[in-house]
């Protein structure tokens, strides 16, 4: 069940990243195009550009968990005997589970204060850009809490896995 949780959760978070990237992309080519072929430039287009890429980023921080490509320093764990390493690896999941626990915490209070402020070009509550603060570590939440569980299994076997 957690299996198919996780791979429904990657293939909602691939198709929006991929459908936001190419809106991003697409609104800053057009603003590109009014602004030095039409001398007209648009007022929403890279607020709304920005947006995009805050969400991009945000939502962004879980597949890079996912795929194992955020930046790591791991010379003293790679010399380590293999339940060592697992409980390591343990430990590093927890550890981002609480500072995305706190960031997530404090992204519903920064929603709860940006409600009614909203952005000067695109006319909507900054509180959406807050939003994807909170959908990102949740999912991230998710994602780790996963790793942490097959970590911890890991470390509960008796074989030793290279």
């Amino acid at each position: 069940m957690r299996k198919k949780v996780l791979e429904a959760l990657d293939k909602i978070e691939d198709t929006v990243l991929i459908i936001m990237f190419m809106g991003m992309v697409g609104i800053i080519f057009f603003q590109v195009i009014m602004r030095y072929v039409f001398n007209n430039s648009l007022t929403w287009s890279e607020e709304l550009g920005k947006f995009l890429f805050v969400w991009l980023s945000w939502v962004g921080i879980s597949i890079g968990h996912r795929r194992k490509e955020h930046i790591r320093i791991t010379l003293l764990v790679d010399k380590l005997p293999y339940k060592l390493k697992q409980l390591a690896e343990a430990l590093t999941e927890l550890i981002l589970i609480i500072i995305c626990g706190i960031t997530l915490y404090y992204g519903f209070i920064m929603i709860d204060i940006q409600m009614n402020v909203p952005y000067a070009g695109i006319k909507i509550s900054t509180a959406w850009g807050y939003l994807s603060l909170v959908l990102g570590c949740g999912i991230f939440i998710i994602r780790a809490m996963a790793y942490f569980i097959e970590a911890i299994k890991n470390l509960m076997k008796n074989e030793i896995i290279s």
